[in-house]
């Protein structure tokens, strides 16, 4: 059958879709990338905030619409929390929840009585990753979350926190790189608690993926702040465990983290960043701000614009705080109003543009080696490619006219910000000493 994947939201949806497209493919089946052509969708839904539920739900809406005759599998957060909503949505023949997400080829295919093919009768196919239009490869280390922040719903999602054995994360890795893939970023919905119900912790996951893979390129997902073990820092002196760290910040008051439940202060987060910049030289620290959570005050604010701006951010993920039902955090008093959320998003906005601009000067003039990943999209920037520098800043190249620059790793000389502030422009790099 040819098979369509689809996700939203978070890298760990997409590690699992990646997953997927392997187990598809291993059993004989095809992927493609244009939902209209496929036998079978399946789509990994998000729920981190009623926004992405609406998605979602238009989402396999659409899918519906557009090809009425394909299956549809649902799967993911939204899907979990509410199965009922799910199953009722036009087309969708089946919903596989989180809990059993792990065997959703083999459910989807017992359940849909999907054609095989006996296994001498397939061929090694496309990469699961190329035959999906993904040039950068997301391993799930771990799943569920201990804590308990009080906005979040993901909790209730996703359970009780499981990791992956060491060694089968490592030969996953491994798979990734004989196939291709030049870089990997480990992820999960809590991976700073990776291996606590193993004995190791995430330091050693990454040591270890280092010293027994050569996978070029290592990249972490979303890390809270107060997970950093100390030897992970250790492990950025091997350059292949790129520069660059997820810590999602939330708040810049003490007073509505305490509300939020956050395991972090501001100070405290002030600190690790001023530290990982002193170990890690050129790390580049990106974030997640929620935009109005109940409660926030005027002066609330105002910190965490103040911090906001003394941190310098490479990039900040902006939330408009969405009240979930289930979480603690929608039944708080003092929700702000929706004009002070809009208005307070616009001034974050503002700042993190300026944040990422100020970062994008600093590099230039300096060399990189960029991971490029495609051709840039429509109007962007035509003839151009684009891809990342180790610590997570995007690139523009003109085409130098060499061939196809997909997936290879080239050394640039870094200019001038692109004129939407979103990007780097560059060249190729001459030969060191020419």
């Amino acid at each position: 059958m040819r098979i369509h994947l689809q996700a939203l939201g978070c890298r760990l949806n997409e590690a699992e879709l990646e997953d997927w497209a392997r187990r598809f493919q291993a059993r004989g089946h095809q992927l493609c990338r244009d939902p209209g052509e496929a036998d079978l969708v399946v789509v990994n839904t998000c729920a981190v905030t009623a926004e992405a539920v609406r998605k979602s739900r238009k989402l396999l809406r659409r899918a519906h619409r557009e090809n009425p005759r394909a299956r549809l599998v649902v799967s993911g957060c939204s899907a979990t929390l509410a199965p009922a909503a799910a199953e009722a949505l036009p087309g969708v023949d089946l919903v596989v929840g989180n809990a059993r997400k792990d065997r959703l080829v083999e459910i989807t295919e017992t359940a849909l009585d999907l054609p095989l093919m006996p296994a001498q009768a397939t061929e090694p196919g496309e990469n699961a990753l190329w035959a999906r239009g993904r040039q950068r490869a997301f391993v799930k280390v771990q799943d569920g979350c201990r804590h308990r922040c009080t906005y979040c719903i993901v909790t209730l999602a996703r359970g009780e926190e499981r990791s992956r054995p060491r060694a089968e994360v490592i030969d996953e890795v491994r798979r990734l790189h004989a196939s291709g893939v030049q870089e990997v970023v480990l992820t999960g919905v809590h991976i700073g608690g990776y291996g606590a119900d193993l004995g190791t912790d995430l330091a050693d996951l990454v040591q270890g993926v280092l010293r027994e893979t050569r996978i070029p390129r290592l990249r972490l997902g979303s890390l809270e702040p107060w997970d950093l073990p100390e030897a992970l820092w250790e492990a950025f002196a091997d350059p292949r465990f790129l520069p660059h760290l997820h810590l999602p910040l939330q708040s810049g008051s003490d007073r509505v983290l305490r509300r939020m439940a956050r395991r972090c202060r501001s100070g405290e987060f002030a600190r690790l960043v001023e530290r990982g910049r002193e170990r890690v030289p050129g790390l580049n620290v990106t974030t997640d701000i929620i935009v109005g959570f109940p409660g926030e005050t005027e002066a609330d604010w105002a910190r965490t614009l103040e911090l906001a701006e003394a941190l310098g951010f490479g990039h900040i993920h902006i939330f408009p705080f969405s009240s979930r039902p289930g979480t603690k955090a929608a039944g708080l008093p003092d929700p702000v109003p929706a004009e002070v959320q809009r208005r307070r998003a616009a001034e974050l906005h503002a700042l993190a543009r300026r944040s990422r601009k100020a970062v994008l000067e600093a590099r230039r003039g300096q060399r990189a080696a960029v991971l490029v990943e495609g051709r840039c999209r429509g109007d962007e920037a035509p003839d151009h490619w684009f891809g990342y520098t180790p610590d997570y800043l995007q690139v523009r190249l003109p085409d130098p006219g060499i061939g196809d620059l997909g997936n290879r790793i080239l050394e640039v000389e870094l200019g001038a910000p692109s004129d939407d502030g979103l990007a780097l422009e560059a060249r190729l790099a001459p030969p060191a000493g020419g």
